[in-house]
């Protein structure tokens, strides 16, 4: 069993700690689908925790689904599908495998200005012609790609941005931290999909496999439109999972 370090003297809350890393040893594949979790006492002992803050942890993943209690059996893994958080909070993809420990590796397809089309420049509040960054990026995990992103970003608010080194640089953090850009409200609509060639090449699928298809507009704090995307998610290794609250 990999150990795990616990800081507790560190910001986050010790049942938060656990449920990231117990996260990150599913994603990776050490923790394969029908895992046996070490029973509450000999986990608890392990980690140098209580009970009480051991649950805490596994309860938070089994609201999540990716942990199951089975009666007199013990708690098991329940897949070994990545499940980000961008049904829930207006974040990007890396930001949440970075919060996750998801070891994602990027690959820039295209990035370059090109003159908005009208229907673009339309959901971007901009007149037909003007530049967008068109930006296509691969992201993908050792066991294989995951999603294919296609970004068109307002240059007038982010003037050479097609410069970035987007292998490495987040979008949203280039336009926050480089050009001081408030984003505040996203706009997601998600459908299903049959991959197109285009996808299914990407993604190392096959052609009309289902995939989950994610549009988006992000808007910025006084409203401006700054970013239209168009996202395909490898329904076979990622999960969108909502967690909803009734009032």
């Amino acid at each position: 069993m990999t150990t795990i370090v616990i800081n507790k003297d560190g910001a986050s809350a010790l049942h938060s700690q656990i449920s990231d890393w117990i996260r990150v040893q599913i994603a990776s594949g050490e923790w394969p689908s029908n895992y046996r979790v070490r029973t509450e006492p000999e986990f608890a002992a392990d980690l140098g925790v209580s009970r009480g803050t051991l649950r805490r942890a596994l309860t938070t993943l089994i609201h999540e689904g990716l942990l199951k209690q089975v009666q007199g059996r013990g708690t098991f893994v329940t897949s070994t599908l990545i499940e980000p958080a961008i049904a829930q909070k207006l974040s990007s993809l890396s930001e949440d495998f970075i919060s996750q420990g998801v070891d994602v590796e990027t690959k820039v397809i295209a990035s370059k200005l090109i003159e908005a089309p009208r229907p673009l420049a339309a959901l971007l509040d901009l007149m037909p012609g003007q530049p967008v960054l068109r930006l296509v990026r691969l992201r993908s995990v050792p066991a294989g790609a995951i999603v294919l992103l296609h970004n068109y970003v307002r240059a007038d608010l982010a003037p050479g941005i097609e410069d970035v080194d987007f292998t490495v640089d987040s979008l949203f953090g280039t336009l926050e931290h480089t050009y001081n850009l408030r984003i505040g409200s996203g706009r997601r609509s998600f459908s299903a999909e049959g991959a197109s060639t285009e996808v299914a090449s990407a993604l190392a699928i096959t052609v009309g496999a289902p995939v989950q298809y994610l549009e988006q507009v992000t808007y910025l704090k006084d409203g401006s439109a700054i970013e239209y995307s168009d996202v395909w998610i490898n329904s076979r290794m990622l999960r969108v999972t909502s967690v909803l609250a009734r009032r």
